[in-house]
Order: structure tokens, then sequence, then C-alpha cells
């Protein structure tokens, strides 16, 4: 085809204008901007174990192609759980990492992983992205991993010999509900009163929540989010984040315009923060931390307030972040979610590729479980993503089938 690829070490090397010409999702996350931002501001690079690797494909002076990659030291903050695959090469005497992966850092968001020209084919791009990543990256990593690309991308890569795995994420749906009690109609009605009962209790404690967008999220109200993120993070995980406090306030600067932040109060002043991003067809949470441990306020911080604002701003979904039974008796349906592998070891490569078809059926199985515990009535069930199969990918269908 005659095309150049050239691999860079930071997005400083492709400008915004070029990289917004292939990024046509609309999602903050693919934005330049974010992406930079977690450059910038030290939460990639050095000592993070994301190390920027980022794919450039050239027609001439043309780019054509952007793939942001980094290389990873570690497998944390991707969502992708491959300890055990670390293990194995461990115990064989060979090295997991360095890896590559093809992903948005600490954000398991499906969207375009390959930003590709509107002007090409995109199968034989994408077929030549892949074929650049199995020739190019065989060096200096073990590894590519393509992580939460959408259904017709792995699809592809699929094909390409990048083995398929499938996860399980919960989304909550707008099926044109105009408020808030118009969702809760839609669920049976215990739930329903469970719902409105934990909010009645909130109230009864005297704690009122505020959401704030754009021009009215003040430094001060970001310097408060980031002392509740950042001692939450803390107290579970003996560290205060991955994302620090430059990133956050830059984020509120470059990206105000996207970003939804959830505010708690008791008597006593603010006591718990949520922040979130959006874009004109989605919202995605969540950024969260609190000072005090209030019953049902992260549920009411990072769930009630998220789908009360979608409803309000006509969003067609509500994606509250990775793992978490506990968001499927409050409305949230199962999805499935992608990511492809190959690894460069051909003996490791056919066991992983074998323990993904071994896997899927247990995966399939999850999601129906899932489904089968959704608080929805019979009469909202008939319009669910989950039920009218608009939201399964039917690829797993058809291998569980085969299994």
């Amino acid at each position: 085809m005659g095309y150049q690829t050239e691999f860079f070490n930071s997005l400083s090397h492709i400008s915004a204008s070029q990289w917004c010409s292939l990024n046509t999702s609309g999602t903050p996350f693919l934005s330049h901007t974010f992406l930079s931002l977690l450059e910038n501001t030290g939460c990639v690079g050095d000592e993070t174990g994301w190390q920027p690797h980022h794919m450039a494909v050239f027609d001439g002076d043309k780019l054509i192609a952007v793939v942001p990659g980094y290389i990873k030291y570690d497998s944390y903050g991707e969502y992708v759980f491959d300890h055990g695959w670390a293990n194995a090469y461990h115990q064989h005497g060979l090295a997991y990492y360095p890896k590559w992966v093809n992903a948005v850092p600490f954000t398991p968001v499906t969207g375009p992983r390959f930003l590709l020209h509107p002007d090409y084919d995109v199968t034989q791009l994408t077929l030549y992205v892949a074929e650049q990543i199995k020739c190019q990256l065989p060096d200096i990593v073990s590894s590519a991993h393509i992580l939460f690309p959408p259904g017709a991308t792995a699809r592809q890569l699929e094909a390409l010999d990048f083995p398929r795995r499938y996860s399980v994420q919960f989304q909550w749906y707008n099926y044109d509900y105009q408020t808030f009690d118009d969702f809760l109609q839609a669920l049976t009605s215990r739930k329903r009163k469970s719902i409105k009962k934990a909010r009645n209790q909130l109230a009864q404690q005297g704690v009122t929540v505020e959401r704030k967008t754009a021009e009215n999220i003040s430094r001060e109200d970001i310097a408060f989010f980031i002392r509740c993120y950042q001692a939450t993070y803390l107290k579970r995980s003996g560290h205060t984040g991955y994302l620090n406090e430059a990133f956050f306030y830059q984020l509120a600067e470059t990206l105000a315009d996207k970003l939804l932040l959830v505010v708690a109060s008791t008597s006593d002043g603010p006591c718990a923060s949520a922040l979130l991003l959006f874009d004109e067809h989605a919202l995605y949470g969540r950024y969260w931390g609190a000072l005090e441990d209030i019953n049902e306020l992260h549920f009411e911080c990072c769930y009630y307030q998220g789908i009360e604002f979608s409803i309000e701003n006509n969003l067609r979904y509500f994606n509250p972040g990775t793992q978490g039974e506990h968001k499927l008796i409050r409305g949230f349906e199962p999805v499935f979610c992608n990511s492809c592998h190959h690894l460069f070891e051909p003996v490791f490569h056919h066991a992983v590729k074998d323990f993904l078809h071994r896997e899927t059926p247990a995966i399939a199985g999850y999601f129906k479980q899932a489904t089968d515990v959704l608080p929805y009535n019979d009469k909202a069930k008939q319009q669910l993503n989950v039920f009218t199969n608009s939201s399964v990918d039917n690829d797993i269908t058809t291998t569980t089938t085969e299994n």
C-alpha cells in the first residue's frame, strides 16, 4: 500500500487538528486534550507503568491513522485482568512485561481504538494496522492488547488472529424517560419503593446533593473533589489514586463543558463528591470520594444523580464504570465488552486462544444470570436492550451455542 508507520513517545508529535480529523467519535476520552493531559501532568510516563508509544500511519505526508498505545510494565489501570498470563510466563522463565496496550489509561469505556481517516477503506486500514502491530512490536514487548474496542473492530481483529476476550459491564439506558419517576415506574414495585426509601433517608439525615457543570464548577469545587478522591483511594488502596491534582485542575480548565460534578453536603458542609464526563450521547462515570461514611450516599452521588442528569439532558445511556453487580438492582443492564490479544510467543498465544475459547461460555452464563435479576417490571422488560438483543453481541451467542 505504500504507507509508512511511525511510533511516538508523546502526543505532542501529532497536532490537535490532525488528531481531531481522525477522531470522529466525540467521546472526551479519545480527544487530544484528554490524552495529552495524562501525559503533561505525569499520570502516564516515567515511573507510572504507562509509557506512551503511539502509532501513526502516513500516506506520504498525510496522516491516515493514529493508534493510542502504551508500553506497560504492569497490568494496573487496565480493567482487563491478565495476571494469570503474566504468572504463566514467569513460571516458564519468560518475561510478560513489558507489553503494549492500545487503550485509554484508567478508562474502561468502549470506544474506537484505531482512529482512521474517513476517506480510506476501514477494513483495509484496520488490516494494515494489525499487521504493523505484529511486525513492529515483537522486538520490544511480549504481546499486544487492544482494550475495549467496539464489537465491529473486535470481530475484524479476531479474524486477524487477535483472539477476543469477553467481559461484562453494566449500563443504564434511557428509554425516553421524561423524569426520574418515569424510570422508577419501569421497575418492580419492591425495587421502586427501595430506591425511594434510600433517597428519602438521605434527605431525612439532612444530606443535600447539587449537580454542577461547565462554568459553575469552581476551582474550590475541584479542590474539594480531589480531597475526597484521594482520601477514599488512600483508605481502600493505600495510595492517592492514579490521577493527580494537576490532571483534575487542568481537566476542569480544558474540558469543563464535558464535566458533571456532584457534591453532597450535610449541615457541617460538603462531605462527598463525584466527577463524571459526558458527550452528546452518554454520561460516563466516575471518579468518587467521600469524607464521611453515610449509608446509600455512594449510590445517590454516583448512580441516581447520573440517571437524573441523563434524563434531563436526553442522553442515551450512562456507563458508570466497570464491575459491580450492585448496579444491576439499580437498573443498570449487563452489556458485553471486548478486548483482543496477540502474544508473540506462539506457544503461549495458542494457549491463551484456547483459554479464551473455554472462558467464553462462563462469561455468557454470568451475563444470563445478571439478566435474570434485573429489577424491571414485565412491561418495561419488553423494551430493554438486554432483552431485545440490541446490546448483545451475536458472536458470543454463536460461540456459546457451538460449545
